[in-house]
């Protein structure tokens, strides 16, 4: 629920800085015009500080915030697990290896260095 809620405000939030940051008017002239020069012609400058200016750094910030608390809520609970993640959780660890010198299935008996004779079962006769 708080997941869901939190991802809604950043949706949100990330709309309404999108269309404050188009709103805004550019500096002009961008770097192909710089001849060379100070850093207020790279930088544009001071210039008067509009709502829309900030506006747009409290958009941005609050952005932040939120993409940090949504990426920790994520990690913490399993709805940001994936399907694969959950399987490999799911999977039972291996069995360790039997010590030498003992039988595989049962751990008891001593592994011979002969292998298992066989075992035949009688054919029937057959009768033309």
């Amino acid at each position: 629920m708080i997941y869901g809620l939190i991802l809604t405000l950043l949706v949100i939030d990330g709309l309404l800085l999108a269309a404050v940051v188009l709103l805004q008017a550019g500096q002009g002239g961008g770097l192909a015009s710089l001849g060379g020069g100070t850093t207020d012609l790279v930088l544009g400058g001071r210039q008067a500080v509009t709502l829309l200016h900030t506006l747009s750094w409290w958009c941005g910030g609050i952005f932040m915030f939120l993409a940090l608390v949504l990426s920790l809520l994520a990690s913490r609970s399993s709805v940001g697990t994936s399907d694969v993640q959950q399987r490999l959780r799911a999977v039972p660890a291996p069995l360790a290896p039997a010590p030498l010198g003992q039988s595989p299935s049962t751990g008891a008996a001593p592994i011979t260095g002969s292998a298992p004779a066989p075992t035949t079962t009688a054919k029937p006769a057959t009768t033309k």
